[in-house]
């Protein structure tokens, strides 16, 4: 058994760890833990969720490596991160090299052999365009259609989005009145499944499968 420490962004990420990597991951016997970053911490209460500056979260995340019988990753939106994240203004075109290198430098900056630093395309609800049918189980044909366009507009899941204002929540906050991340988005995910996410964002699967790689050497 291996156990993976998956540092998340928020109550949504932490949902999608438990639901739907999860089950997929202990098939191979490896077992993903979420952990919500803490944005503050007072003498009596810490807060959860949500994005801090860097050096918060690059602390939080040394605390994890300490334990050199687990694997440390993340689970962050990429236009979530703060300013003073390593390379966080590398801005070459394609999404896909601009990702990886960030998230090297910042792998290089924690600078511990049990982590790797993850990004998701650009947020979690980029995932759920890997299949805009599965919307069905929360709004009508309508709001599908509208989904689908943007779906197709787009090269990959992993492409919708060039600013905070079109990112893939925006878009379906748009479309379906009362949309709730939390609780309806983690319904679509369970619905589309993982093997599709898998299939349609290639650094989504990247991640996953960099997990199941140093769970095998580890």
């Amino acid at each position: 058994m291996k156990i993976v420490y998956i540092y998340c962004e928020g109550q949504t990420e932490e949902s999608f760890v438990n639901t739907v990597m999860y089950p997929y991951l202990a098939n191979m016997d490896i077992y993903v833990k979420p952990i919500i970053h803490k944005t503050k911490r007072t003498p009596t209460k810490s807060y959860k969720g949500g994005v801090s500056d860097y050096k918060t979260i690059k602390n939080e995340l040394i605390k994890l490596c300490n334990d050199p019988n687990v694997l440390v990753t993340t689970m962050f939106d990429y236009y979530g991160m703060s300013k003073d994240t390593p390379a966080i203004d590398y801005n070459v075109a394609d999404i896909y090299e601009r990702i990886e290198y960030i998230e090297n430098e910042i792998t290089r900056d924690i600078d511990r052999r049990n982590f790797e630093f993850n990004f998701i395309l650009h947020e979690f609800e980029g995932l759920l365009f890997s299949d805009p049918q599965a919307f069905g189980i929360i709004t009508g044909e309508k709001e599908i259609e509208r989904l689908q366009l943007m779906r197709e507009e787009a090269e990959t899941p992993e492409h919708i989005n060039n600013s905070p204002l079109t990112a893939p929540s925006k878009r379906i906050e748009n479309v379906i009145e009362g949309y709730s991340k939390v609780r309806q988005g983690i319904i679509v995910a369970k619905k589309i499944g993982i093997d599709k996410m898998l299939f349609e964002c290639k650094h989504f699967e990247k991640w996953i499968n960099k997990i199941i790689q140093a769970s095998k050497v580890s």
